[in-house]
Order: structure tokens, then C-alpha cells, then sequence
């Protein structure tokens, strides 16, 4: 293992455990995965994240059948994770949560309108909810591709969320934003309901982001 994987992968759990210390995540329930190189690296199924090393991560190739290596098998969802750096070679990372108010709307199959601007940094005007299908399987896979057209985020039906980035940094980033943008959605929702942003609004908003470090972190 070189040196630049070890301090991904190191980066990854320090990743797991800032998103269960934050409240995004509970338990081994999310996972993360990254690309390096031509491989996934993916978090293990059902393993604390604390008991986790470097070298507990199982890998595969992007490209042909899985052929992982590692100690512990991969996470459920390494489909997913797969299909979705296949598809977007822009995306170097992604994180899966199943955070309180994000899960909460997905479990009413809503997405997330343009009730406040900070939509925009996921890439339109809204999070879309992803249709239900049981986990790891090819049909999660393909519901929640079509979900992310164009998007860097969307919830999954009766399940909980996904988010993306170019760096491993943003997604986490994104990932914290999208909670945060799901309880302020729910708590507008208790009072009357949101006034939502025209598209020219958004697209004025995506415009401003494409220069602004890490897409919106104000």
C-alpha cells in the first residue's frame, strides 16, 4: 500500500467518524467510498467505525466483475458506490448516511424543493428522492443514478441519502449541507410551508458557487 491510499484510507474513517459525531450518521448503518486510481475503496459491512484500520477498506477495480481484496467484505452498498464513479468520472468520493431529517423525508418520498438557496450547491433546484428498491442491489443502483443526473446529492425512498464530490472533502462537506438544508425544510413545513425560489434564482446562485471554494460553504 502506498503512502497517498494509506492516508486516503485513514482519511475515509476519520470521515465515518466525523458524520457519527456530527449526528449525520448512527452506528455502521452509512459508508463511505473513494476512488483511487482505477479502484474503489469502500468501508467494510458492519464494522464499527472506531475498530476500523487502513487496512481493514476493501478495494476492487471500477472496470469488469468485482474482485476484492481486503479482510472484511464490503460494504452492502459497494454497488452503488461503483456504478456511480463509473458514470460520473468527475466524482472522486461518496458518502451514504441515513441522517435523521434527510430519512425522514425520504421515508415520505419527498425530495427537497428550492425553499432555500443553498440547493444550488447540489447542483439544481432541487434533491430529488430516489424510488424504493432493497438495499445493495442492482435496481438501488440504478434508481439512485437517475436521481443524481445532474445533481450531487438525492435521497432514497424509505432509506436515507447520498451524497457526492469531487474530493472526499466536499462530499463530506455536501453531506453535513444536506442534513442541515433537510431539518430546515421540515421545520418550514410545521409552519406554513416554504416560498421557493424561482429557477432564475438557483441558476444566479449556481453561477456565484462555480467560483467560490468549496461551492457554498457561507
Amino acid at each position: 500500500m502506498t503512502t497517498e491510499e494509506e492516508a486516503l484510507r485513514r482519511a475515509i474513517i476519520d470521515g465515518c467518524l466525523t458524520l457519527n459525531d456530527a449526528g449525520v450518521n448512527q452506528g455502521t448503518s452509512g459508508n463511505i467510498g473513494a476512488r483511487f486510481g482505477d479502484r474503489l475503496i469502500v468501508t467494510p459491512s458492519a464494522t464499527p467505525y472506531a475498530a476500523m484500520t487502513p487496512t481493514s477498506l476493501a478495494s476492487t477495480p471500477l472496470d469488469g466483475e468485482p474482485d476484492w481484496s481486503g479482510p472484511l467484505p464490503p460494504s452492502t452498498e459497494w454497488r452503488f458506490h461503483r456504478d456511480i464513479l463509473r458514470a460520473r468520472p468527475e466524482i472522486g468520493a461518496i458518502v451514504h448516511a441515513h441522517p435523521p431529517y434527510c430519512t425522514a423525508l425520504a421515508m415520505t418520498r419527498q425530495g427537497i424543493p428550492a425553499a432555500h438557496y443553498m440547493v444550488a450547491a447540489f447542483g439544481g433546484a432541487d434533491i430529488r428522492c430516489a424510488g424504493y428498491a432493497t438495499y445493495g442491489t442492482a435496481a438501488l443502483s440504478t434508481l439512485a443514478l437517475g436521481a443524481l443526473k445532474d445533481r450531487t446529492a438525492c435521497l432514497l425512498a424509505n432509506h436515507g441519502m447520498i451524497v457526492l464530490g469531487e474530493t472526499l472533502d466536499k462530499a463530506l462537506w455536501r453531506a453535513s449541507e444536506l442534513e442541515t438544508l433537510a431539518r430546515q425544510y421540515h421545520h418550514a413545513l410545521t409552519i406554513g410551508g416554504p416560498v421557493l425560489l424561482s429557477e432564475a434564482d438557483i441558476n444566479d446562485t449556481m453561477k456565484s458557487f462555480s467560483s467560490y471554494g468549496l461551492r457554498a460553504s457561507t
